[in-house]
């Protein structure tokens, strides 16, 4: 099984600079001629990373009762599951890219601030280590998927083969209602047997099949957790609404990624709705959609999902808000680009609910 290294996505033909430039004046000039030169390299040779990351550092030790790591803690204590276990420090996962969507590495603390509500807050916990996963995986089994399964598998396939040994899997099919067909394990090929006598057929409970992902997740063993959903259309058979979903992702301490497979000339009224639906639900947890209209896609969007998730920073506040409110609380990650790098996009959670008592 293929292992993802810390150098990000193509970060094998990229060359090696490093972003930390404070020594020397004569040194800060040197490397923002380098990383401008870099950047047109990366443009000619179209890789995915900018920066090398640095050599890996020794994990930070933090206090267990100040990060998140049990979901059953975070429903105990607070009612609502939110960002972390211990509102003391709030842990935010961040993707950084370019504007030709490959990942950036690489970047320090003093890269980033965090804003709660307009409040800045500060970062007292930083790490860009690559962490064990618990990762979700809700594959449309609809009767519309019938002439894209074959790509599909393959894409869940080539998603997999980014894991690491400590990451943990499960796998929910839906058609007319979603079914377990995979529980936590981390048997890459469990899943893919799986996968093999899996048939197209019926309608789309999407929304159920993300509620029944969401929830399962409260049995993972790892504090970082993503779902995966590859679906075709929208949805047309829940019993879950579109705001209970909404709703649902927003408490949840889950990233969602999408890979939408939509008709450019669609004809029923999910159809319409689904890119809509699918970007909201993830971009509010952190997560991103790709859309593709050529099911051969299929298999490099998944791997490149597997490998954001491989390359993230995790920023860790404590609010200056100590109230117990139970509220929404909005955030918003701004980046501090060293000089000499293109413009850059960030991708984060957009708030967490604060604790109830």
């Amino acid at each position: 099984m293929a292992r993802s290294g810390r150098r990000g996505y193509g970060a094998s033909r990229s060359p090696e600079v490093s972003s930390k430039a404070h020594r020397t004046p004569l040194m800060r000039c040197a490397l923002t001629l380098v990383l401008f030169f870099t950047v047109l390299y990366a443009r000619a040779q179209d890789v995915n990373v900018h920066i090398e990351p640095k050599p890996p550092a020794p994990p930070k030790t933090v206090d267990s009762k100040e990060v998140a790591g049990n979901p059953d803690s975070s429903l105990k204590n607070h009612g609502k599951p939110g960002v972390a276990v211990d509102v003391n420090l709030v842990l935010v996962n961040v993707t950084v890219t370019d504007d030709w969507n490959r990942i950036v590495t690489g970047l320090d603390k003093e890269n980033f601030s965090v804003l709660e509500g307009s409040e800045i807050q500060e970062v007292r916990h930083f790490s860009s280590e690559d962490a064990p996963i618990s990762l979700g995986v809700i594959f449309d089994m609809s009767g519309s998927m019938n002439d894209k399964i074959l790509k599909a598998r393959e894409a869940v396939i080539e998603f997999f083969k980014t894991a690491n040994p400590q990451d943990e899997f499960f796998m929910i099919t839906f058609n007319d209602r979603p079914q377990l067909r995979a529980d936590f394990t981390k048997s890459v090929e469990d899943i893919q047997g799986k996968l093999v006598y899996t048939v197209p057929q019926g309608s789309t409970a999407m929304l159920d099949a993300i509620y029944m992902g969401v929830s399962k997740m409260k049995d993972a063993r790892n504090s970082k957790k993503a779902l995966l959903i590859i679906s075709d259309g929208g949805d047309n058979h829940s019993r879950y609404t579109e705001n209970e979903i909404k709703s649902m992702v927003k408490e949840a301490d889950v990233q969602i990624y999408s890979i939408g497979i939509f008709s450019l000339a669609p004809t029923q009224q999910e159809e319409i709705a689904g890119p809509a639906l699918l970007t909201e639900i993830s971009q509010v947890t952190g997560g991103r959609m790709f859309t593709i209209s050529n099911p051969n896609e299929l298999s490099d969007v998944a791997t490149k999902i597997g490998i954001e998730l491989r390359n993230q920073y995790v920023l860790g506040y404590r609010p200056n808000n100590k109230v117990k409110d139970g509220h929404w609380r909005k955030i918003k990650v701004k980046l501090n680009p060293p000089k000499g790098l293109p413009h850059l996009n960030v991708y984060a959670r957009t708030g967490y609910y604060a604790p109830s008592q």
